[in-house]
């Protein structure tokens, strides 16, 4: 990259921190009014940014990027990196945190309105890390603001999961800072720190970049690491769950892509990804944990992308990244919403809900369509860049891959959601619509979500490669992608007539979890029958036998000497000239009452100065 250094009036993501501790000390509307002004700001902040770039741009048409640095501890720090990308990205997490500040206006809870603007405030600051190191910094800020959004629900089932949610973030953040280290040493310089791709040192075997992936891995939730996703968002407040799915996962790919386009690994995991998700959100009853399936399978569709590493692949990837955050921020807000109104998520238990909740049903259809990428609709101008690119450069397997889990997400997600909270059976709930507050939030995402979908120019204009000419409105793509619909829908209707479609159940999804819960289990009770046995054991030797003789040697040590002593003293003439057995008596009773005669108590004293100089020469 061609870049230039230049100072910063301000970094992009401070208008969220310094509203996000005011917010933490305000009470009532006047912290809600700061979660709106905040991301307002920082708006124009990154608009200011972008401008300052375009300047730049005019002058050196080859010129990617600009950057500022900073000293901490005597190393030069490249604390912002701007360019297209961190741009994208940057508008997108301001409108995030914009939509889910409207969202959560009824809020009255410092912790959860504070923390939701620092979590902002760190992925933004991913999005502009200049640097491995800056980037370890904003990774930590991440994990740790984050998990509020779900000890905020103050329930047994929400503190648990948010243990097992930071104890993943926790452990990608040691992972990345080992990795980083590594490279440090296996680079050299600042280099070693440098925020370049690492494509070519990953597939060379390097370790240092190997532990980078894993980390990022753990944050994009690969396979067999999602876990803390489909457990900790369903468990989250109702407006908790809306922060959640706009940042973690998101600000993962924006670093993906900046450190490993055309890792061909990639590819695999993310089919694998957008797949395996289908058949647990099918069967899953909790509809916040069905969105969270559908997350990953969205998040493997811009795997796969990052992963062919062309200029428009990796666009589609950042493309569809910037309309998950739209279409499935509307769908976890409706779900928040009903969560909301009735206190209730399974879906077995909902059905209905269109008849008081209209609105509300109205904005996930939106979502719904979206995420199912409907033409005329967000979802389809992103996620055909990347089923187009996947067929073009003769991955024919993984398209086939992207075109099952196309129609697998129309199921779960673009049916089941939809369908099971607001219509199917009538649960008889009669909840009140979404607050006014709530319902301007989802109207605004929905409004984004039709928008882009009808002008997805002003999406590709923000692209890095301007997603290189593309045009998705040409016959073979929308004429795919509504066959592929219309066979989805038709699947889903006869199945439902025939019965054969999964009902939902009142049943818990353990998912891979399975294997994290019954390891444990085996860890537990390797752990008791062994070390507790070892330690059990150690404490009889150690505390029962050895302390004791100590003590009870310390409490009548000096008797116990001077009894060994006394035969050869006697023998000597030093306890006079009394039968042997009477002067042991006399020499036992004097050392009880510490009384002995002068001249014994001088010659002890003299061996013990005699044995002092002999150990200190």
């Amino acid at each position: 990259m061609i870049s230039a250094s230049t100072e910063l009036v301000a970094h992009p993501c401070s208008a969220l921190l310094v509203f996000g501790l005011v917010a933490a000390v305000l009470r009532g509307r006047s912290a809600s009014i700061a979660m709106l002004l905040g991301p307002l700001l920082g708006m124009w902040i990154v608009y200011d940014l972008g401008l300052t770039l375009k300047g730049l741009q005019e002058a050196n048409p080859m010129l990617e990027g600009f950057s500022s640095s900073l000293t901490l501890f005597g190393y030069e720090m490249t604390s912002v990196l701007v360019d297209k990308q961190s741009l994208l990205f940057g508008y997108l997490f301001h409108l995030a945190a914009l939509i889910a500040g409207i969202y959560s206006f009824h809020l009255r809870d410092p912790w959860q309105l504070s923390m939701g603007l620092l979590y902002a405030a760190s992925a933004v600051g991913v999005a502009f890390a200049g640097d491995l190191l800056c980037l370890f910094l904003w990774w930590e800020a991440l994990a740790i603001t984050s998990v509020f959004q779900i000890w905020g629900r103050k329930t047994d089932r929400s503190e648990k999961a948010g243990f097992r949610y930071l104890f993943f973030h926790v452990l990608s953040g040691l992972v990345l800072l080992a990795g980083i280290v590594l490279r440090y040493h296996t680079v050299g310089g600042s280099e070693g720190f440098a925020l370049a791709s690492l494509t070519d040192a990953f597939e060379s075997g390097d370790l240092g970049a190997q532990l980078i992936l894993f980390a990022i891995g753990v944050k994009c939730a690969f396979p067999f690491l999602h876990v803390w996703l489909t457990d900790g968002y369903p468990e989250a407040t109702p407006t908790g769950a809306v922060f959640l799915s706009a940042f973690t996962s998101k600000a993962a790919i924006c670093i993906l892509a900046r450190l490993f386009p055309g890792t061909e690994l990639l590819i695999t995991i993310g089919a694998t990804m957008a797949m395996f998700p289908i058949f647990y959100a099918v069967i899953e009853n909790d509809l916040r944990r069905v969105l969270g399936y559908s997350m990953i399978n969205q998040i493997g569709f811009m795997v796969v992308g990052i992963g062919i590493g062309t200029e428009l692949a990796i666009d589609g990837s950042l493309a569809h990244a910037f309309n998950d955050v739209l279409f499935k921020g509307l769908l976890f807000m409706s779900m928040g919403a009903v969560l909301y109104r009735t206190g209730e998520i399974r879906g077995s238990e909902l059905g209905g809900l269109f008849r008081t909740m209209p609105w509300t049903t109205g904005f996930c259809i939106v979502g719904a369509a979206s995420i199912s990428a409907f033409p005329l609709f967000s979802g389809f101008v992103s996620k055909s860049i990347i089923m187009a690119e996947a067929a073009a450069h003769g991955h024919h397997v993984v398209w086939l891959c992207l075109l099952f889990a196309s129609a697998g997400v129309f199921h779960h997600a673009g049916i089941k959601i939809p369908f099971f909270a607001f219509f199917a059976h009538d649960s008889g709930l009669r909840p009140k619509e979404a607050p006014l507050n709530m319902l301007i939030a989802m109207g605004i995402a929905a409004f984004m979500c039709i928008f882009i979908g009808c002008n997805p120019d002003w999406l590709y204009g923000m692209l890095p490669g301007g997603a290189a000419g593309y045009h998705p409105y040409d016959a073979t793509h929308v004429i795919t992608q509504t066959e592929i619909l219309l066979f989805s829908a038709l699947a889903f209707t006869l199945l439902n007539l025939w019965k054969l479609y999964p009902p939902e159940l009142k049943s818990v999804n353990l998912d891979v979890d399975w294997v994290y819960r019954k390891a444990g289990s085996c860890f537990l009770q390797y752990v008791d029958t062994f070390w507790n046995r070892l330690n059990d054991r150690a404490h009889s030797f150690f505390i029962g036998k050895v302390a004791k003789g100590v003590a009870d040697f310390t409490k009548a040590g000096h008797l116990r000497v001077f009894e060994f002593l006394s035969d050869p003293m006697h023998e000597m003439g030093l306890l006079g000239t009394d039968t042997k057995a009477k002067a042991k008596n006399k020499f036992r009773k004097r050392t009880e009452l510490g009384v002995h005669q002068v001249g014994l108590t001088a010659l002890v004293g003299i061996l013990f100065l005699l044995l002092f100089l002999f150990l200190a020469r």
